[in-house]
């Protein structure tokens, strides 16, 4: 589970495997395919006593249609396995299977009488030793300071996240997620029913419901607080101490995490729950969960499991935005490790993966990186996870570390964009926001398209800026309102780094009001700290950058 701290995902798979035969570890959990939904009482020509009316919808408005994996697993094949003795733990549609339990490896010979179950593909969840625990710990920070930027305005703490992301035009706009239904699939939601950074949603009756795949049960707010974390990220409303990125958002809370060990059996949970969340109308998924290091080396994903069709929870992850909901997801924190590479499902080729960079909006070395296997470009865009503002267990406003946090402040600035193009496609959605990165027309491995403008996003789906997508934007100015210095961030690579170039800066009017020549030995890591603005009267203005390479314009506000 990508927390704020790296996790380890013990993933136990055995395909093809003759699971009849004696073993010498006594397994309790057994995941069985069916072969069929044939004889269901189910019909896709009746979907209204399976899926919510909005549920229904959204397929409408986007012309998806309902299909057979759709369909509730037959309740005639779940009676026969109880028959058997068999304790049902989860259910899954999309791939037409269940976990039972027994800790009688005998029993499991009766599943051979069973015609509905396929013989061929039974997944074992054994008991196996729990995650290490010197592992379960905060990305290291390396003599990194705490660096986030020391203003404080209607967001609070939380001010720089949204800002590098544009976040605050739209909300200006009157987009800040209203209508849009989120589900967080998260290993816990501790005391979200009576921290102060959610008194509001729960007064607009915004929390629309919750449940627990991990114990069958409603107790998520008992269990962890990473969910209770993410979901700060996104829902807090405190307004000048802690405000998110969609505070008028819908939400359901969803554990499917066991937060002390890691089994298989959580990405069957995740599954489920983005089952469930499909059923229920969301819109939207965001999930900070990732599988890809395990504690049994024999086990571990390869990186050739990184492309899009292998891991149980990715297929889920596509399977979600086939039916029209837009997944989000974290890329991972294993940027630093041996495996550098993102996790599943970040590596679905219809999620929106996220990695983390720095308040200063460079690469956090912790980020996982891409790209998946077969070539394609992740993370998809990147946001603050280091020093990221989020609530405290305690009651208090903190930070903390890691891509479990720039994913939802990125989720919650799709489901205000969203809210402004209702009548778009999820992946249109998607595209709009790859095209507004920083580094769109030359992505990397470490920040993919770069960090995501929402305000250019909404401009191009509105028509406006189309002749800037097939650009490069090299240059960040940040953070953009700014009150006495600004940062230049350049995306290019080392050799291309311009030896110098001339800043000027024109009123509105197009009045020049300022210029200066800047060389290579004023930059640190391709940023360059400009300081010499303070004079400047609060206004809009239009900067220009001439190099050897090209021009390039931007307009910067001063607070």
């Amino acid at each position: 589970m990508m927390k704020n701290y790296k996790f380890i995902l013990l993933l136990v798979l055995i395909p093809f495997a003759n699971v009849f035969s004696q073993t010498s570890v006594s397994p309790n959990h057994y995941c069985v395919y069916f072969t069929d939904k044939n004889n269901s009482p189910f019909s896709v020509s009746k979907p209204e006593e399976f899926l919510s009316v909005k549920s229904i919808e959204r397929r409408e408005n986007y012309k998806i249609k309902i299909t057979e994996q759709d369909l509730p697993v037959n309740p005639a094949y779940i009676q026969e396995l109880k028959e058997q003795g068999f304790e049902v733990k989860k259910v899954s549609k999309w791939l037409n299977c269940a976990i039972i339990y027994t800790k009688n490896t005998k029993d499991l010979a009766k599943l051979n009488d069973l015609k509905c179950i396929k013989k061929d593909f039974v997944i074992n969840d054994d008991i196996r030793k729990k995650a290490k625990s010197e592992k379960n710990k905060a990305p290291k920070l390396k003599d990194v300071k705490n660096d986030v930027l020391d203003t404080i305005d209607y967001y609070g703490k939380a001010e720089n996240q949204i800002k590098m992301l544009n976040g605050h035009i739209l909300h200006s706009r009157g987009f800040q997620g209203q209508g849009i239904v989120m589900a967080i699939l998260d290993a816990g939601f501790y005391h979200v029913n009576s921290l102060p950074a959610f008194d509001s949603l729960w007064a607009n009756n915004q929390i629309l419901g919750w449940y627990d795949f991990v114990d069958g049960d409603t107790s998520v707010f008992n269990a962890d607080n990473h969910g209770m974390q993410v979901l700060s990220t996104i829902g807090a409303n405190m307004p000048d101490e802690f405000v998110g990125t969609a505070p008028k958002a819908n939400f359901w809370l969803l554990r499917t995490e066991q937060g002390s060990s890691e089994y298989i059996i959580e990405e069957y949970n995740w599954v489920c729950g983005a089952e469930f969340a499909d059923s229920v109308g969301a819109d939207i998924i965001h999930s900070s969960l990732g599988y890809s290091d395990f504690d049994d080396n024999s086990q571990d994903h390869t990186y050739a499991s990184m492309d899009g069709n292998t891991a149980i929870c990715t297929i889920g992850a596509d399977i979600a935005a086939s039916k029209g909901i837009l997944v989000v997801t974290s890329a991972g924190n294993e940027g630093n490790d041996e495996w550098k590479y993102i996790s599943a499902p970040a590596d679905g080729d219809s999620v929106l993966a996220i990695g983390a960079v720095n308040s200063k909006a460079k690469y956090a070395y912790f980020s996982s990186q891409g790209p998946t296997f077969d070539g394609r470009v992740k993370p998809d865009v990147c946001a603050q996870g280091m020093f990221s503002t989020v609530q405290g267990a305690n009651g208090s406003i903190t930070s903390s570390n890691g891509t479990s946090f720039s994913g939802p402040i990125v989720a919650g600035m799709v489901a205000c964009l969203w809210q402004s193009h209702r009548e778009l496609s999820n992946m249109e959605i998607i595209d709009a926001i790859q095209k507004s990165g920083s580094q769109y027309t030359s992505p990397d491995d470490k920040l993919g398209y770069g960090i995501p403008d929402f305000n250019f996003a909404y401009l191009y789906l509105n028509g406006m800026g189309m002749n800037l997508i097939d650009e490069h934007k090299p240059y960040l100015f940040f953070p953009n309102p700014f009150k006495n210095e600004i940062n230049l961030n350049i995306f290019t690579s080392e050799e291309n780094l311009p030896v110098q170039f001339v800043l000027n800066i024109y009123d509105i009017l197009g009045k020049h009001i300022f210029s200066k020549t800047y060389e290579e030995k004023y930059f640190t890591q391709n940023t360059l700290y400009i300081d010499e603005l303070s004079d400047l009267q609060a206004g809009t203005y239009i900067v220009q950058i001439n190099s050897n390479y090209s021009t390039y314009n931007q307009l910067i506000i001063k607070q």
